[in-house]
């Protein structure tokens, strides 16, 4: 899968879409320039942040710390920052 990505001083970002209360957790898939990202937490004190941010980590093999949330905190959709990345794999 095609990850859409843009070149940023630290990095890369990527636009996300977050589906919380989902029954199926991970990468669902990308809608034109928008990776949809499902998570089981409740958007609820960030949970669902935390999570997002596990997700991402995991399915790319980098650390948590290196993945950041630049806009977006409180919707659904996200803008999020990976640093230290110059493409996805």
């Amino acid at each position: 899968m095609e990850i859409p990505f843009q070149k940023s001083k630290k990095g890369i970002t990527v636009k996300v879409k977050v589906e919380p209360r989902s029954s199926q957790q991970g990468i669902a898939g990308v809608l034109g320039d928008t990776v949809k990202i499902k998570v089981h937490a409740a958007p609820v004190g960030g949970s669902a942040n935390e999570e997002l941010i596990r997700i991402i980590a995991d399915e790319f093999g980098i650390r948590k710390k290196s993945v950041r949330i630049i806009q977006g905190k409180t919707s659904r959709s996200k803008t999020i920052e990976i640093e230290g990345r110059e493409a996805l794999p």
